[in-house]
């Protein structure tokens, strides 16, 4: 991360008000309120996953959200205003060495054609695997520690 002031670590409950500050203010990938609930948020960082975020002065500027139970990647946001900061490559690191060492073989996600996102997968190494019924792209990447 660019930011020596940066703090990278694991999210709890409290950080719910500022993870969804981030996630509505992304400009593409885009996510109309309420769709999701806090007690879904909930679930994935404290039951089936784990959370990060990343703070600058206080303010939670990134997060990210992976699902062990299922092998998804639930989340991966920066604040539009912090973007070019490392932030995601860096929530994306110790999301992605979290769930390999929970043992999964595959992870999956799903994010908009034509988006950085998109982009960022692709350069990362994940497969292309078509698009899903809302037109999404289905990305997956198997565990590169498996023999």
């Amino acid at each position: 991360m660019k930011n020596p002031h940066a703090i990278l670590r694991q999210s709890v409950r409290s950080d719910a008000a500022g993870t969804w500050r981030v996630r509505y203010a992304v400009r593409e990938n885009t996510l109309t309120p309420g769709r999701i609930s806090n007690d879904e948020w909930i679930h994935q960082i404290e039951v089936t996953g784990r959370g990060w975020v990343v703070e600058v002065d206080g303010e939670i500027v990134a997060f990210a959200i992976g699902d062990a139970a299922t092998g998804s990647i639930w989340a991966l946001f920066v604040d539009p205003a912090h973007e070019g900061q490392g932030y995601g490559q860096a929530l994306f690191d110790v999301m992605l060495n979290w769930l390999w060492a929970q043992g999964l073989q595959k992870l999956w996600l799903h994010t908009g054609p034509g988006t950085r996102a998109e982009r960022f997968y692709r350069r990362a190494g994940w497969v292309d695997c078509g698009l899903t019924e809302h037109g999404e792209i289905h990305f997956e990447m198997t565990n590169p520690h498996t023999p």
